[in-house]
């Protein structure tokens, strides 16, 4: 009963954001360091009127922070820096809830590293830290999602492309942890992949990823014409994942990804699916512009 009530006041708060409302985005800071590369639901807010999630920033210098807690409201968003304790990354991108595993996360670099976190109060401690197997020349990451079907877990992410010239490249594996915690992932395989839109010189063709709970691979894409902007994003869905009872992972992209939503003059580098409901929050990087989240229905 009480994981009842708490869907549905979950679903109270999200569905009272419209989704097509020009005020619907939440500053979430105004500078290049407050920017949002990456987004995890967390849990229920304390006091029931909203959601709470952790976001990462890209921020690369030393004592910068890497990540902090938001408080999502039909009307606002409140935000606390979370202490980062552990070898320091740089260029978090991406960040996901391990499924199953109360409070553990698994944080991406944009040069492919992976931080396993634990999550306790407002410090984050490093686990452990290693590098994506079956790193590709030139590949620059900014998404990251995991997948729990048949008991088995399988891990998704992608070189985020960069215009006609380069597709993204969507990776996928099983993944398990050995005892010490380090992320261990099975065989990879991969597709390629091109946004419908943004259709700029400079898209990243995949910004960030999030699965539904019936397999729905959805997606962010994003243009940048620099960190002034102007800024162009979408929210697509790409095509569908399943795990099987021994661990295999089958990807099948479509042929012409469904764009779900276009958000122009935004940086989409995060998107969530939630629990127990159709929608998503959004969280953009627009770099000296600051950041904003959003919630919307695109799952």
């Amino acid at each position: 009963m009480a994981g009842l009530t708490a869907a549905t006041a979950l679903l109270t708060v999200l569905t009272a954001v419209p989704a097509g409302a020009d005020g619907a985005w939440h500053r979430t800071g105004g500078d290049v360091r407050s920017g949002v590369s990456g987004l995890a639901y967390e849990g229920p807010a304390g006091d029931g009127t909203g959601v709470n999630a952790l976001v990462v920033h890209d921020n690369k210098g030393s004592g910068q922070q890497r990540i902090s807690r938001i408080t999502h409201r039909a009307d606002s968003d409140d935000v606390s820096p979370v202490t980062w304790d552990g070898p320091e990354p740089v260029d978090l991108e991406a960040i996901e809830g391990i499924p199953g595993m109360p409070g553990e996360y698994l944080a991406l670099t944009a040069r492919g590293i992976v931080y396993r976190l634990k999550v306790t109060g407002s410090t984050a401690k490093v686990v452990d830290h290693s590098p994506l197997p079956s790193i590709g020349a030139g590949d620059d990451f900014e998404s990251f999602a995991l997948v729990a079907r048949n008991g088995k877990l399988a891990a998704l992410w992608a070189d985020r492309g960069a215009g006609d010239g380069r597709p993204a490249t969507l990776y996928a594996a099983p993944l398990t942890f050995a005892s010490w915690g380090q992320p261990l992932f099975g065989t990879v395989t991969r597709r390629a992949y091109r946004a419908a839109h943004p259709a700029d010189a400079g898209t990243r063709h995949i910004s960030d990823i999030t699965v539904t709970g019936s397999g729905r691979i959805i997606v962010s894409s994003a243009a940048d014409a620099g960190d002034d902007g102007p800024f162009d994003s979408a929210v697509s869905e790409a095509g569908r994942v399943g795990v099987s009872a021994d661990g295999k992972v089958r990807v099948t992209l479509a042929t012409a990804p469904a764009v779900l939503g276009t958000f122009p003059r935004y940086k989409i580098e995060a998107v969530e699916c939630l629990p127990a409901s159709a929608d998503a929050l959004l969280g953009t990087d627009d770099e000296n512009l600051g950041g904003s989240v959003r919630a919307v229905a695109l799952c």
